[in-house]
């Protein structure tokens, strides 16, 4: 278990030195306490529950109510991690419902930050929470919650134009006052670009080796998803427990030996 309680300077002070944070999504208190004790220091509860517990097609479908039910439970079991909520897909079309759905799932889900999808036409909800003290996370590259935009879950900013639109957004959402930053599914030296030239610690999944953390879907990293993304490692191998698994995915994470090139992109 962590020795300390993980706040949001917590996190710069890592980035600020050097060390990697590590990052995992929880949907339930059993699985939190294992997650926190194998030294985990952010649980996001992610609207990937959608796919991995609901068996739904995308992440379109789950509900406010279904993320604040999820988040409650993760936040009865944590003790020294920090706990993130996804918003969910319509949940934040303007800043005052952004206002009205982050409260809900800091007031009645326990929430410490909330993430939300998408670049510049976020800033103003992204603005407003940030004026009300409201701790934010963005999110780019690959957008789970635009897959039928995008055509399907393919990797963003290969082309130099989209490269640059992913870097400016970057830049704009930080300006706008964002506390951290997921890239999903771009090309590592893009990430390692954008990790460099935010002062908020950039959080990767797909995003290859130079981030300054790592995220992934807890019932990927254990096996339990029948189709998981490439850039996905299977940790619940070679007769592992899954508390093995998650202490050997904390270390891999913290040394830095994941992700390699195998779970990258190019």
């Amino acid at each position: 278990m962590s020795k300390k309680t993980i706040t949001v300077r917590s996190l710069l002070e890592m980035k600020s030195a050097g060390e990697k944070i590590c990052v995992l999504t929880s949907y339930d208190a059993s699985f939190t306490r294992l997650v926190e004790e194998a030294g985990v220091e952010v649980i996001l509860v992610g609207d990937s529950l959608g796919m991995v517990i609901q068996g739904q097609e995308s992440t379109l479908p789950v509900t406010l109510d279904e993320m604040i039910y999820h988040t409650r439970n993760v936040a009865r079991a944590r003790d020294n991690s920090l706990l993130i909520a996804d918003m969910p897909f319509m949940s934040y079309r303007s800043p005052g419902l952004a206002m009205e759905s982050a409260g809900r799932l800091m007031k009645e889900g326990g929430a410490h930050m909330v993430k939300l999808e998408g670049g510049a036409t976020q800033l103003e909800a992204i603005r407003q929470l940030a004026s009300q003290g409201i701790p934010v996370c963005g999110h780019l590259g690959l957008l789970p919650q635009s897959v039928h935009k995008l055509g399907g879950y393919r990797v963003q900013g290969r082309e130099k134009r989209d490269a640059s639109l992913i870097r400016e957004d970057a830049r704009l959402l930080q300006e706008a006052g964002v506390d951290m930053l997921v890239l999903e599914c771009v090309p590592d030296q893009l990430a390692a670009q954008v990790a460099k030239e935010l002062s908020i610690p950039v959080i990767g999944i797909g995003a290859g080796p130079d981030c300054d953390g790592q995220v992934l879907v807890l019932y990927d990293m254990l096996g339990i998803n029948p189709r998981p993304p490439r850039f996905v490692k299977n940790f619940l191998q070679s007769g592992r427990t899954i508390q093995e698994a998650l202490h050997a995915y904390v270390d891999a994470v913290k040394s830095g030996e994941f992700p390699t090139a195998e779970h990258s992109f190019k």
